[in-house]
């Protein structure tokens, strides 16, 4: 994920299982930048400790909470065009194509990490995330069994990224280890026994 972009990631399904991966998933994402992070949002349900276990501490994050969707992308555009911030995410449930392009550029002229989390309060508002966008990149994330272990217990918990669109190159799915303290992902090991995907994969994260 490049660094003056925006970058969309959605939940595999409408379960909050799979919503809370996406949300882990940009949250790790944002713990490797440096710098404060902006969180634009409308609901204020955010589990803190499961964010400081990715390596996200909530004393890094400004936490911004807006009325409705209106004000989540204005304070976006705002925040993405001030620079000097390691990431700013963005709750929304719509990404217009124009707003998305404002987005794109205050991203690209900053330099600063763009991450949309696309929520849906209802399955029927889900459809919007095929619709065309200015982002760099679209992710989908599922949740799927923990890695299983030699001994009884539960292993490492893996996710399901779908790339479903990225510019000027080709998507793929990845099985991938969740987000560590330090916010990395790492390879599950039924991809790494498969030389292309490995391949890819390592490309990606």
């Amino acid at each position: 994920m490049a660094y003056g972009a925006l970058h969309e990631v959605a939940s595999g399904g409408n379960g909050a299982v799979d919503g809370a991966a996406a949300a882990l998933f940009i949250g790790g994402i944002a713990a490797r930048t440096t710098g404060k992070v902006v969180w634009c949002l409308t609901r204020f349900d955010l589990f803190f400790p499961a964010l400081a276990q990715v390596g996200l501490h909530p004393d890094r994050v400004i936490f911004v909470e807006c009325d409705k969707e209106e004000t989540v992308l204005a304070s976006f555009e705002e925040a993405l065009r001030y620079g000097g911030l390691g990431a700013v995410v963005a709750e929304l449930v719509r990404l217009p194509m124009t707003a998305s392009r404002r987005l794109q550029l205050a991203a690209e002229k900053s330099g600063t990490l763009g991450l949309v989390i696309r929520r849906w309060r209802r399955q029927t508002e889900a459809s919007d995330f095929g619709m065309p966008t200015a982002a760099a990149t679209r992710w989908r994330i599922s949740v799927l069994p923990s890695e299983p272990l030699p001994v009884p217990g539960v292993g490492r918990v893996r996710w399901l990224a779908e790339l479903m669109r990225v510019r000027a190159g080709e998507g793929g799915e990845f099985i991938i280890g969740a987000c560590d303290g330090q916010g990395r992902i790492c390879l599950s090991s039924d991809t790494a026994d498969r030389p292309d995907q490995a391949r890819q994969s390592f490309a990606v994260s």
